[in-house]
């Protein structure tokens, strides 16, 4: 069990495997970092180090009261790239996972970061404004935090529906695949969990993705029921330098752990990893 100690001492845990260059995975809400197993399996059997954190609030990470912002997600990811003091790191964030790495390299630097990779992100920013239409209105949100303060059980039961495609007449996710997604964020401390609506929805981190100077690799579906793509890779792939922008026809928002369109992202991962 290996543990990074935040700023204001909370410990953050996180999963090590393989050798060779790093990558690191932040995850999406409300799930820890085994969400990102296949992936990590994947690339350290093809000679990748792999690094994946519970984000504070949940998982094996301390359940903080405070914190759960993206600026302090950001600067916990710091401190378990600092712990193991990795260098030429590439970054793979997914949903609000994306915002985190966005907003490390916003706060900290690409001093330690070779290339950074957004799975179905939240950046720009996810709340429907004057200058950003697009966006998913305030009551969305609420609708989210009535959920998971009344009966967060039941509502992730039925949020993996959307999350997974799962209510598509095509669709082929089995319940374990959903059942997971309710086991992951049962794990998350109700607090973490409500706090961080609030974060991945109402953060811009427009000025993050243009200090973006690093390769970079977007992916989104474009039957994204919870991140829309017009406001989220669509946009982001116009504000960072050096992108490839990858939309996969029919993908969900969780497509890294759906099978048909896993098969293709960690392809694309591994492709872009060596490339």
């Amino acid at each position: 069990m290996s543990y990074a100690t935040a700023k204001d001492g909370t410990r953050i845990f996180y999963k090590d495997w393989g050798s060779g260059q790093a990558v690191v995975f932040s995850h999406g809400w409300p799930l820890n970092a085994d969400a990102w197993d296949p992936q990590m399996k994947v690339m350290a059997d093809n000679g990748f180090r792999v690094i994946a954190h519970d984000r504070r609030g949940g998982g094996r990470s301390d359940q903080s009261w405070e914190g759960n912002n993206l600026d302090t997600y950001a600067d916990d990811l710091a401190a378990v790239i600092e712990a193991e003091d990795l260098q030429n790191v590439i970054l793979v964030g997914h949903s609000t996972g994306g915002g985190e790495v966005t907003r490390y390299i916003g706060r900290h630097g690409s001093s330690r970061v070779a290339k950074l990779v957004l799975v179905g992100a939240i950046p720009p920013l996810m709340l429907k404004t004057e200058e950003n239409p697009e966006g998913l209105p305030m009551d969305v949100f609420d609708g989210i935090r009535t959920g998971v303060e009344t009966d967060r059980s039941q509502f992730y039961r039925d949020l993996s529906a959307a999350f997974y495609g799962a209510n598509r007449d095509d669709s082929t996710v089995t319940q374990g695949t959903r059942d997971e997604f309710w086991l992951w964020g049962m794990t998350v401390g109700i607090k973490g969990a409500y706090d961080c609506i609030k974060a991945f929805s109402e953060t811009d981190t427009t000025e993050d993705l243009k200090k973006v100077d690093v390769p970079t690799l977007i992916v989104h579906g474009d039957d994204d029921q919870i991140v829309p793509i017009v406001a989220a890779g669509d946009k982001s792939s116009k504000l960072v330098k050096d992108v490839v922008y990858k939309v996969y026809p029919g993908a969900p928002h969780g497509l890294a752990m759906v099978p048909k369109f896993a098969e293709v992202f960690n392809k694309d991962l591994l492709e872009f990893a060596r490339s």
